[in-house]
């Protein structure tokens, strides 16, 4: 299924860019407002150990609402391997314990083209979404279906795990279950699983222990069979993502990826994970 667009022309699509930029720049008030938590961290990204970028990642967790910002590789992380560089947002509410997105814009620009996707949930459920500038149908790709938008994540939501339960989140049991991801052309499924602990310290803020887990990957509509990329990565099991944690919340949030590839081990790794605690109004401590 092709993406449904409102309009047919890139300007429109550039002014909307900005009204909803501007829109969550509002909605992010509130949510900073309540804040159990704010992080503010910035990654760095490498190919076989040479820097290729980096990028910065501010969320806010609060009791009833979320948000996260995202500029440079940590918008896209494959994306960035491939030389590519962006910005994102997020904005949801946490319903019964869990997140429940509900605005999802990203836009990356490589050596080829700058592309913007835009994405609207409500009730676990893609309600709309568009592909700008508009894409040539390709016969060979897999058709997304209304019931594959149904029951997902974007994919910025996804790569914040939240812990049920009472106990301590930083563990084993944060490495289960697979996620069901939409994210504006292809629907897959990150699997996660439990491989070790691991001591991690940044430059600047956090240091002390992380969860690492395995992520296996699924494709399951909106791509081409024959694509290498798709077939390198679902035949991957050597894919880590170590989880850190947002104190104060049972959020835990990606320190350090690791990704195999053909020239060598792709890594994002955070060099600043700063965490504001809100104590009281006005009143905060940082981690």
């Amino acid at each position: 299924m092709q993406p449904r667009h409102r309009t047919g022309n890139r300007e429109g699509g550039r002014r909307r860019l900005a009204v909803l930029c501007a829109a969550f720049a509002v909605l992010m008030v509130p949510a900073a407002a309540r804040a159990q938590a704010k992080l503010d961290a910035r990654y760095t990204a490498s190919l076989a150990g040479i820097p290729i970028g980096a990028g910065n990642w501010i969320v806010n967790i609060g009791e009833d609402r979320y948000s996260a910002v995202v500029n440079g590789g940590t918008s896209g992380l494959l994306k960035a391997f491939a030389g590519a560089t962006g910005s994102g947002l997020i904005q949801g509410r946490v319903v019964n314990g869990a997140f429940a997105p509900a605005t999802y814009l990203v836009s990356t620009t490589s050596r080829k083209k700058t592309e913007t996707i835009r994405i609207a949930l409500a009730g676990g459920g893609v309600k709309d979404f568009s592909i700008e500038p508009e894409e040539d149908p390709n016969p060979d790709r897999i058709p997304v279906t209304e019931a594959h938008k149904r029951g997902v994540l974007d994919p910025m939501t996804a790569s914040l795990l939240r812990v049920a339960g009472n106990g301590n989140p930083l563990g084993p049991q944060a490495c289960q279950g697979s996620t069901a991801i939409f994210d504006g052309r292809m629907r897959y499924e990150l699997r996660l699983a439990y491989k070790r602990m691991a001591a991690v310290k940044a430059e600047k803020g956090y240091q002390g222990p992380a969860v690492v887990c395995g992520v296996y990957f699924t494709p399951v509509a909106g791509y081409v069979p024959d694509r290498a990329a798709i077939k390198y990565l679902a035949a991957q099991r050597d894919m880590e993502v170590w989880f850190a944690p947002i104190a104060g919340t049972r959020v835990l949030v990606p320190f350090k990826v690791t990704i195999p590839t053909p020239l060598g081990t792709g890594t994002l790794e955070a060099t600043e994970f700063v965490v504001s605690a809100t104590v009281a109004q006005g009143t905060s401590r940082t981690h």
